[in-house]
């Protein structure tokens, strides 16, 4: 995964003494060069685009409190899967409970909802994940943890480590780290990514009615905590 932390570790000295409400914003429909004739220069580097698509996949999540996206990279820079957090297949996230708290647990999500991890594991789309990063926009639990160590993925890289201190985070990285595993929170350089399904239309010289055009787009997909790098490895 050399190939993988060379991207990463890009980040300008200046970014990591930012704030994250310094750090610029990105938009698709911005292109900027080097020269004329030169190509943009303000294009997503792999580490952004691989976390990017981990938070544009949390947008499926129909759970109400969390919306948590994953993707996996193999050492080739390909994403080979991509999950978010929901319930399982065939079972009905109308009929199943999406609560946090209950006298009864049962009536909770916590004993039915699949993890983002979990998915983007079992949506593979190759024979497996031996040797790949995964990308994901919160710190695993426990559970999500074992799974990981089982495929054989080297590495994870997290946008959020908000529960740090609960049973689980600390479970799992007790685990991930026994493991082996490479854990590097996630550097942004930039504090959103813009998606504008207008810029296409605009590009190419035809204007974009938005009253009578229909569709959504992901806007101002904001990163959750400061830059700061902490590597650990088992």
């Amino acid at each position: 995964m050399n190939n993988l932390r060379k991207h990463d570790e890009k980040t300008s000295d200046n970014v990591q003494e930012q704030g994250i409400d310094d750090l610029p914003t990105a938009r698709t429909n911005e292109s900027a060069t080097a020269g004329d004739g030169g190509k943009r220069t303000d294009y997503l580097q792999w580490s952004e685009y691989f976390m990017a698509v981990a938070f544009l996949s949390a947008q499926r999540s129909k759970d109400p409190s969390s919306q948590v996206g994953a993707c996996i990279v193999n050492n080739e820079n390909k994403i080979v899967g991509i999950g978010y957090n929901g319930m399982p297949n065939g079972c009905s996230d109308d009929l199943l409970p999406w609560r946090r708290s209950a006298p009864d647990r049962l009536d909770t999500k916590y004993p039915y909802v699949c993890h983002a991890e979990m998915n983007a594991i079992l949506n593979k789309n190759c024979a497996d994940v031996k040797g790949c990063s995964l990308y994901v926009a919160l710190f695993p639990c426990n559970e999500c943890a074992k799974l990981i160590i089982q495929s054989g993925i080297c590495e994870v890289i997290y946008m959020s480590d908000k529960y740090a201190t609960s049973l689980e985070s600390v479970a799992s990285r007790r685990l991930l780290s026994m493991a082996g595993v490479h854990l590097r929170k996630f550097v942004p350089q930039c504090r959103h990514i813009v998606i504008d399904f207008e810029s296409i239309n605009s590009s190419a010289g035809v204007e974009f009615d938005p009253k009578t055009s229909h569709g959504s787009a992901v806007t101002n997909v904001e990163t959750v905590d400061p830059p700061e790098i902490v590597e650990q490895t088992g």
